[in-house]
């Protein structure tokens, strides 16, 4: 390898492979060779010979193994354990500008557990990052299991069976099914790797402690009070036994395997226990102790020292500094937490980040009766994440609804992915702190200022996933109060029964202003109402049966609104006159409840006690509420999920006419000269190449050349200052409307001049632009995000964009769908369909324009910042009056799949 060539680190990733473990694969390098040497020495002669159709010398397979400039000659290793001993290589070598041959050699004992796949999608992406859009390789026909690598790597995969080889063919590029196999790959594993701390069959609790009130003893305590259907292990260095059971110096003591170590020591303990745990053969770490990365630099550095151990050894971590995980399910009944609280069993899988916060959630759910079916806290996510457990509960029959507390994101692009395809069948509520957070691009374009805040993008994420986004940890627990018990409403359709008139009233309000159809009640409802109330009372809705009305008359209106499918959701309010019960009307409610078939029954006790234990049933809850507007706030965001869930999934369009190479030239060009703003001339020509429909601009450099532009337009034009640093042209006194003739033309170019020289800019040239007569102005832009990726943004433009605030925004890649919606959500979009008499906009072409636009960005990572701002709306056109671009060298794309570091 020549010393020129330089080694690429940030292709050295972990993965997991289909049993939960995980190894390193990362670049060949020219010290590996004696590594390789002792891996292809432990090969049989089969699997040498399927690689190199016979024997060669070993001297010259090593030599072979690592030649490479990381281009044309790539190789990769799999490398496991301590030593980082090497169990797979793979390597393309490039056979013409455009294919490559590709081929693994896997470790026997290693084979059959994904490596070789997963080496295929890193070696594809990196042939993809050196022009080479094919992958061939030869294939001796007894080889199977190297047939099948390719056959089920999601790649399509074409075969040539020639006499005595298979010739396989496959493009480089990631299609929807490939990638739809790596997350398939990667979703076993996480299930696998849970396994291991949610239904382990042992448990060795190290820092045990013979103390209630602490860590260690809590946790030991926990274990016992569930009954943990497995081993539990008191491991303790200077106790004979902890809580009744025998106890043990070190796990290296431990009689059997031990499946889970709950670690709870001090932080500078815990490294070196983890050593101890892998002799050992423990699968999985769930580490208690603080004193890790959310202490400080010294303590990242802990951090990363633990996750090394468990990376060389193949072990799983939770944590460090959390509360512990909890699984309800009767065959397990683990409780390995330090919360004072346990929750019944249930059916509601709960997530957080915090380990305090947990404790508090398990208290709340405890006291409002909210079944789990399985807890985490995972702390620090060094390793396990809160995407892993989104997997679990997938595929876990015992949870039905997921509750998430998140305070970051480590990989939102998956989240996203897994939750959109969880959410088709299990409702997701989230609660995500840090609303407040101000983003670094603020002011940066009107884009950057619109989006600016890491919340918005927040919201963004959450909305094309389908997540319920509720503002509160009490706004989480009232909707999962409301999931868990009752089926999730088919409309938006309200019917509100009560006793009192004034918390109605209260309801409806709260109903209608989260977007929920307080309906009318028809004339044949009324009359068969009117039968059972008192005359007295209101039979619209809210129906008011008055405070004298009995526990029955709860039942009787219910039932009166279900024969007559009057409404997809009630909301029966109770507030405590002198004589009817509460328990009374509680049981009638309940009672009435078996009979709502597909419509949701909210029930609502304004009397200061706890909910009446009659709501409760064998098979059927309906959740009770303090409030009227905590029930309508609940109700209003399980029908806004239930339209989500039952939405068309949209197009990712691929817009035609696009040229990605001729933009990728003029980016490069751009970053050649060290990135930054584009010129006028280059922004031009790069929304030409997707065919954004800028509007025909002239780009001059004199007042001469402005007025020989201004010639060639039929009409009044408009003219704009170009400057370095100008962002805000109209700021500036750098933008003239309706210029007519030359010596409007001519003083306007002195008047823009003169502008810029008081604000201190330097004019290097102008734009010359046709005036277009429109109706509405709107915004559209692109901001990269460094976690988030490319974030696109919508809403009322002009040079007032900020000011009005009224902008939709949405992570790339757009559906067709997401246009459409992003458009109609604005407050502004009746402006676009003829408000108070104007004309029509042409609605379609701004549809198309945001699409082209999510294109756009979503080729081409180097487009840091795009603002397109105005666009202006006609009715038979749409066109961009003036645009943007900054690009930026992207950040390192991690080979996938792999974990977080």
């Amino acid at each position: 390898m020549s010393a020129s060539i330089s080694y690429p680190s940030t292709h050295v990733v972990d993965v997991a492979l289909r049993d939960g473990s995980t190894l390193e694969i990362r670049p060949v390098s020219p010290g590996d060779g004696e590594a390789i040497k002792a891996f292809l020495q432990k090969l049989s002669p089969e699997s040498i010979g399927f690689r190199f159709f016979g024997a060669p010398s070993l001297d010259w397979v090593v030599e072979w193994s690592v030649d490479v400039d990381y281009a044309d000659r790539y190789a990769l290793i799999a490398a496991t354990g301590p030593e980082r001993a090497i169990v797979g290589h793979g390597a393309y070598v490039r056979l013409d500008e455009r294919r490559a041959e590709v081929a693994f050699m896997v470790s026997d004992a290693w084979q059959g557990r994904g490596i070789a796949t997963i080496m295929l999608a890193h070696l594809a992406a990196a042939a993809q990052e050196h022009g080479i859009s094919t992958f061939f390789a030869e294939v001796l026909p007894h080889n199977r299991r190297m047939i099948d690598v390719f056959g089920e790597s999601g790649f399509p995969v074409k075969r040539h069976v020639k006499q005595d080889v298979i010739e396989i063919e496959l493009p480089t590029s990631m299609s929807e099914q490939a990638l739809e196999h790596v997350e398939a790959r990667e979703r076993t594993a996480a299930v696998a790797a849970l396994r291991s701390f949610l239904s382990p069959r042992s448990v060795a609790v190290i820092g045990a402690s013979r103390r209630r009130r602490t860590i260690g003893g809590e946790i030991v305590h926990n274990l016992i009070s569930a009954g943990f259907a497995g081993e539990l292990y008191a491991v303790n260095n200077k106790a004979r036994s902890v809580q009744g059971r025998r106890s043990y110096r070190s796990i290296a003591q431990v009689p059997g395997p031990v499946d889970l170590a709950v670690i709870a020591i001090p932080a500078e303990q815990v490294t070196g226990v983890a050593r101890e745990c892998a002799a050992a053969g423990t699968r999985a770490l769930l580490v208690i102790s603080g004193g890790f990365a959310e202490s400080g630099p010294a303590g990242l550095r802990r951090q990363r020292e633990l996750l090394l151990v468990c990376r060389q050894t193949g072990m799983r971590l939770i944590g460090p500094n959390c509360l512990g995980v909890l699984n309800t399910a009767p065959q397990v009944r683990l409780n390995a937490t330090f919360a004072a609280g346990s929750p019944p069993a249930g059916r509601i899988g709960f997530l957080s980040q915090s380990g305090g916060l947990g404790i508090a959630m398990i208290d709340g759910a405890q006291r409002l009766g909210l079944g789990l079916s399985s807890f985490a806290s995972i702390g620090d996510k060094a390793d396990i994440s809160g995407n892993d457990l989104l997997c679990y509960w997938e595929q876990d029959s015992d949870t039905d609804v997921i509750l998430l507390y998140l305070e970051s994101f480590g990989n939102p692009r998956r989240f996203a992915r897994i939750a959109r395809r969880i959410g088709a069948g299990k409702p997701i509520v989230a609660v995500k702190s840090g609303r407040s957070a101000a983003g670094a691009r603020a002011g940066a374009s009107h884009t950057g200022a619109l989006v600016s805040t890491s919340d918005v993008t927040v919201d963004a994420l959450f909305e094309q996933a389908g997540v319920i986004r509720t503002d509160t940890v009490h706004e989480l627990f009232d909707v999962a109060k409301l999931l868990s018990a009752q089926p999730i409403p088919k409309g938006n359709r309200v019917a509100i029964v009560t006793n009192a008139g004034g918390p109605g009233i209260l309801c409806a309000d709260a109903c209608g202003a989260a977007g929920l159809d307080v309906v009318e009640m028809s004339a044949s409802v009324r009359r068969k109402l009117a039968r059972t109330l008192d005359p007295q009372a209101s039979l619209g809705n809210p129906i008011d049966m008055i405070a004298t009305a009995p526990a029955k008359s709860y039942a009787s209106t219910i039932a009166t609104l279900l024969e007559a499918k009057a409404c997809d959701a009630i909301v029966a309010i109770f507030v405590p006159p002198l004589v009817t019960q509460a328990r009374d009307v509680a049981r009638e409610i309940q009672r009435v409840a078996r009979r709502c078939k597909g419509v949701s029954l909210l029930a609502v006790f304004m009397t200061g006690e706890s909910m009446p234990a009659e709501l409760g049933g064998d098979t059927l809850r309906v959740p009770g509420f303090e409030f009227p507007e905590d029930a309508a706030r609940a109700l209003a965001k399980t029908v806004r999920y239930a339209r989500w869930r039952s939405s068309p999934a949209g197009t990712v369009v691929d817009p035609p006419g696009a040229r990605p190479g001729a933009a990728a030239a003029i980016i490069a060009r751009g970053l050649a000269t060290g990135g930054g703003w584009l010129d006028p001339a280059d922004v031009a020509a790069l929304l030409d190449c997707y065919r954004l429909p800028l509007i025909p601009t002239y780009t001059v450099r004199t007042t001469r050349e402005a007025l020989a532009a201004a010639a060639q337009i039929d009409g009044p034009v408009a003219l704009k200052a170009i400057a370095p640093g100008l962002i805000h042209k109209s700021d500036a006194g750098g933008v003239l409307l309706n210029l007519h003739g030359p010596g409007a033309v001519r003083a306007g170019a002195r008047k823009i001049r003169l502008a810029l020289a008081r604000a201190g800019h330097r004019l290097e040239g102008l734009i010359v632009q046709p005036m277009f007569p429109h109706e509405v102005e709107l915004l559209m832009g692109v901001v990269h995000d460094e976690s988030f990726g490319p974030v696109i943004a919508c809403g009322a433009g002009g040079t007032n964009a900020e000011l009005l605030g009224d902008v939709s925004v949405r992570i790339t890649p757009l559906t067709d769908l997401d246009a459409h919606a992003m458009l109609r959500s604005l407050r502004t979009f009746p402006l676009l369909e003829g408000y108070r008499g104007a004309a029509l906009c042409d609605v379609a072409s701004l549809e198309d324009c945001l699409l082209r636009l999510s294109a756009l960005v979503q080729a081409h990572p180097e487009i840091a910042e795009l603002d397109a701002n105005p666009v202006a709306a006609g009715p038979e056109r749409a066109l961009i009056l003036d645009a943007r671009v900054r690009v930026a060298p992207p950040p390192p794309r991690r080979p996938q799949p792999s974990l977080r570091t």
